[in-house]
């Protein structure tokens, strides 16, 4: 078995808060990256690019500019106002990929920890694709009802204001009231 180590362990919470859904993957910002690691962003950033060979476009990404303030939008928050470069966005192989290229103990702990979350995270879509699957076939059902559910509204609404005028009555009537 491995050596044990004295470093703090990040909880799960901690990790999860920093994975993000960007062009349909899950990613971890280089700045939410380097606070766990407790480097600098510019020193993570640096590293990368010094090994940019490690990192094509499936492992890391750089966010556009709109993609960047929605993600300030979503999160609302005015912290990242100061930050000149777009940040890079990293896949769960790109983050693994980093263990290579941070080669300290508390980086290689870190990764252990997130590929781990990662992994949790993937398990648990799996594990419940089925009723994911079932949701989306209802909600499909819904969608092509809903058209029909507003017709019904419709002549409803016809019938009750056509019930509403007051009725004329009809047929034979004596005039002597008898």
């Amino acid at each position: 078995m491995g050596k044990t180590t004295h470093i703090q362990i990040i909880p799960e919470e901690n990790i999860i808060n920093k994975i993000l859904h960007i062009r349909g993957c899950r990613v971890m910002l280089d700045s939410d990256l380097a606070e766990l690691y407790d480097v600098p962003t510019k020193s993570l950033n640096l590293r990368v690019r010094r090994n940019l060979m490690r990192f094509p476009d499936d492992f890391m990404f750089q966010l556009t500019r709109e993609e960047f303030d929605n993600l300030r939008f979503q999160i609302e928050t005015s912290s990242w106002g100061g930050t000149r470069y777009l940040p890079y966005a990293f896949t769960e192989q790109g983050v693994a990929m980093l263990s290579s290229v941070l080669n300290s103990e508390v980086a290689i702990n870190v990764n252990i920890r997130i590929i781990r979350v990662f992994t949790k995270m993937q398990e648990v879509v799996m594990a419940n694709k089925d009723l994911l699957l079932r949701m989306e076939k209802v909600e499909k059902e819904l969608a092509a009802q809903g058209g029909d559910i507003e017709t019904v509204f419709y002549y409803l609404d016809q019938f009750i204001k056509y019930h509403d005028r007051p009725i004329e009555p009809i047929g034979f009537q004596q005039k002597d009231g008898k």
